[in-house]
């Protein structure tokens, strides 16, 4: 299905979700209030899943919901949705690094609840004291899949890929100071890892990670299995 709804502004592609199980995702800079709360408006009358708007600070979003109301708002994954999936019986872990990794963890665990994926937080558990990793091996084994988000070096995603048999999806953060180049060292890192079979997502992008995790868990869930 290739219908989209041309708005003048955007062409709305009203068959993502019959393609791919989902209606399009709304990437909220650059875009208006209006323009955002026009997307949302023809997504929600022509598809039956969850919308979601992504990146959008807190002023915009509550605009955006005056015009388009029942939506809900996350404010440290800076995430509007509106109609959430029911939940299914998969469980991402979203870990953590540090505490500065944390907003883009955030938009990983907000857009992967969003999707129907149940979501375990296990924050701070960097390398530097590589015992608290280890004391959280268990919570991640239990993981169906694990999503490690982590800036500087980026050397969690390589532990944690080393002990659990489970799909790790690792996102470098900007995180650190100078020689991180904003994420780059982290992300060639994860590039590199020698815990083989990472899928490494790109820098900050805690959206792109939670997608991950929902392709690799969708043919495992026949539609209506719920939690």
């Amino acid at each position: 299905m290739s219908e989209a709804l041309d708005l003048g502004y955007a062409r709305v592609d009203l068959g993502r979700e019959a393609r791919q199980g989902l209606p399009e995702i709304v990437y909220g800079p650059g875009k208006r209030v209006g323009e955002i709360a026009g997307i949302v408006t023809a997504l929600l009358a022509r598809n039956t899943g969850p919308v979601l708007v992504t990146r959008v600070d807190p002023g915009p979003a509550a605009e955006v919901r005056e015009h388009v109301p029942g939506g809900a708002y996350d404010p440290d994954a800076r995430l509007l949705v509106w109609r959430p999936a029911p939940p299914v019986a998969h469980t991402v872990a979203v870990v953590t690094a540090g505490t500065a990794d944390g907003p883009v963890a955030a938009e990983a665990a907000a857009v992967a609840a969003a999707l129907g994926l149940r979501t375990v937080l296990i924050r701070d558990v960097g390398v530097a004291g590589l015992h608290r990793v280890l004391a959280a091996a268990g919570d991640l084994r239990a993981a169906d899949c694990v999503i490690v988000v982590a800036g500087m070096e980026g050397a969690l995603a390589s532990v944690v890929g080393g002990l659990v048999e489970t799909p790790v999806i690792a996102v470098p953060t900007s995180t650190g100071y100078g020689a991180a180049l904003e994420g780059v060292t982290a992300l060639l890192a994860m590039l590199t890892s020698c815990a083989a079979g990472l899928t490494v997502v790109n820098i900050d992008s805690g959206f792109g990670a939670a997608l991950a995790a929902y392709r690799l868990t969708r043919r495992a869930s026949p539609a209506g299995e719920e939690a």
